[in-house]
């Protein structure tokens, strides 16, 4: 398990680019945090990085964004509005998760057992004004 202390915004590029090389070939990021510790803010660099330069929002009430990067499509996802598993499959999640495009999901939690096996779970936890970022590698 890998630990990062994300202490300022201004760590955000390096931190995001180091998530980038941890991952590997890994596209379906999973963010498993409790509500306002950043997930979005994250997400919003990562996309920086992937050269998206379009406005990135949580989709808090579409379900999922999609925006444009360097090689391709790239989704961000968030399932805290989903009652159950069934509306995942009404949106269609597999066509997105094993499109080899990078997806970025908020609230992996509400779908378990759809989630891919080789996914990047990336798991946050508030500590006094700090991030700390847990990630299995």
């Amino acid at each position: 398990m890998k630990e990062i202390i994300l202490k300022q915004l201004s760590q955000l590029p390096q931190i995001a680019s180091q998530l980038l090389k941890l991952a590997g070939d890994k596209k379906v990021f999973l963010f498993e945090a409790p509500m306002g510790a950043g997930k979005t803010t994250i997400i919003k660099e990562l996309c920086k990085q992937l050269a998206v330069t379009e406005s990135i929002t949580s989709p808090t009430f579409s379900i999922v964004n999609e925006y444009t990067g360097e090689g391709g499509p790239i989704y961000h996802f968030d399932f805290y509005r989903l009652k159950n598993e069934k509306e995942a499959y009404d949106l269609g999640y597999e066509e997105y998760f094993y499109s080899g495009n990078y997806c970025f999901v908020e609230w992996p939690q509400k779908i378990s057992s759809l989630l891919p096996e080789d996914a990047f779970l990336i798991k946050i936890d508030l500590i006094d004004q700090n991030r700390l970022l847990k990630i299995d590698v």
